[in-house]
């Protein structure tokens, strides 16, 4: 799948209004009382869909009167449309879920509280990955049952990083990047083949970077300098979810930031305007990148027959806080408006039970939210012959994990965060100044 950042949250304009639409409108020809009803089901990830479509095709047998319509767009494409249809009344019934951007569903009145429905049918909450459950919970009100999660990792080009015998164990601090920066270092090669440890590396003809950060993460850094910045000591919130006051103004983070825009000046990593116009997948594959940080879902993209390089998975490095990694997951949420509530509750619990989350796990696609499917998942994965224990061990280890920050005013705060930060990497104003000042619009938002 196509994303710059599972969590970076894009600003949606009028310019989504120009957007082709998919059809949303549930079948007005089925009602609650027992006549033929479709559903709209809308999701991102084309490669997810295959398993969606058992899952439904699973839920038909149980339900003769319901049709589980499934419509697949990409990310971007995704949340223009889904914001555009729910303000003109005519959303999917169900759609697939961020917890980035359901605070914005639930304040403009546009998704369903599903505690009652949770509550009359008990579902078992306990069920699920630690804390998934609490991740879509605002003032006693519920509004999705966990789906899946995600965990970040290093992805590493093995023709580049054939010294492998350290990588579980790298270190990493943001004074002198520890054995992470001296691996970034090794693995990166000049145009004259002199690598990054070398008195004659010349940083203005690398030909493989030993690193490649992302900068259009909006304002969590999931897929590099959040993992590295909270290993470092750095919490972005008073509380989460639902706190309203940021720390971006933390001198942990700006410390983080300062050793991406070190490895950049040095040449180990490529200048945000130079790799501005192609994603880190691309560059990977095209031989261009020895690391950079992945989350699980990204598996197929490294691992799969339609790689271009050989990759390989390692922890990420334990920082001075320790190893910490973003854990993150998915919900499916109700339409407010919704014709069938009935019926988009029967669909919704069925996504959140283990009937349709081990038709997923054997799939291997992503791990789901509930444990035993995700252990599926995995050995999917092992008898497929690709290596990716990383990711659950990385979510099994005590205090290894952290939730990104939920709040209102995501798009806002997401926006103002990576405006800054790309404007650092290009070397607009010192990391510390840059986020004081950025901290102080964002905490602005919430007075």
């Amino acid at each position: 799948m196509f994303r710059r950042s599972r969590t970076a949250v894009a600003v949606v304009s009028a310019a989504a209004l120009a957007l082709p639409l998919l059809a949303a409108c549930s079948d007005e020809s089925g009602s609650d009382s027992g006549g033929k009803v479709t559903l709209q089901y809308w999701l991102w990830d084309d490669k997810q869909q295959p398993a969606y479509q058992a899952c439904a095709d699973e839920f038909a047998k149980a339900n003769p009167n319901v049709t589980v319509k499934i419509s697949q767009t990409a990310w971007t494409q995704y949340w223009q449309n889904l914001t555009t249809q729910l303000a003109s009344g005519a959303a999917p019934d169900v759609w697939t879920d961020h917890a980035s951007y359901y605070p914005q569903f639930v304040s403009s009145n546009q998704i369903l509280d599903i505690q009652p429905f949770v509550e009359k049918d008990k579902v078992d909450l306990g069920q699920y990955q630690g804390g998934l459950a609490d991740l879509f919970v605002k003032d006693g009100k519920r509004y999705g049952l966990p789906k899946d999660w995600d965990t970040m990792a290093l992805v590493y080009n093995t023709k580049f990083v054939t010294d492998t015998a350290g990588l579980d164990k790298l270190t990493w601090n943001p004074t002198d990047g520890g054995t992470f920066e001296q691996a970034i270092a090794k693995s990166t090669v000049d145009a004259n083949g002199k690598n990054g440890l070398d008195p004659a590396f010349d940083k203005t003809k690398v030909k493989v970077y030993g690193f490649l950060p992302e900068w259009a993460d909006g304002s969590q850094g999931q897929n590099g300098w959040g993992d590295l910045a909270v290993s470092n000591g750095f919490t972005y919130l008073d509380k989460n979810p639902f706190g309203t006051k940021y720390k971006y103004n933390d001198p942990k983070l700006a410390e983080t930031i300062a050793w991406f825009k070190h490895i950049t000046d040095a040449g180990y990593a490529p200048k945000y305007d130079k790799q501005s116009t192609l994603g880190r997948d691309a560059v990977m594959d095209a031989g261009q990148g020895a690391f950079t940080v992945a989350g699980s879902w990204t598996i197929s993209t490294y691992l799969g027959t339609g790689a271009k390089q050989q990759y390989a998975f390692a922890p990420l490095p334990t920082g001075p806080a320790g190893r910490k990694t973003a854990i993150n997951g998915l919900s499916d949420a109700i339409y407010a408006g919704t014709k069938h509530p009935n019926e988009a509750w029967a669909w919704v619990k069925f996504l959140g039970s283990s009937a349709c989350q081990d038709i997923v796990g054997e799939k291997a696609v992503v791990f789901p939210a509930i444990k035993t499917a995700a252990d599926k998942a995995l050995a999917a994965h092992k008898a497929a012959g690709r290596d990716v224990h990383v990711f659950t061990d990385e979510a099994a280890a005590p205090g290894g994990t952290f939730f990104l920050p939920i709040t209102d005013h995501g798009n806002e705060v997401s926006q103002i965060v990576q405006d800054t930060l790309q404007g650092v990497i290009l070397g607009q104003g010192t990391p510390a100044d840059a986020l004081k000042k950025a901290n102080d619009q964002v905490n602005a938002l919430f007075k």
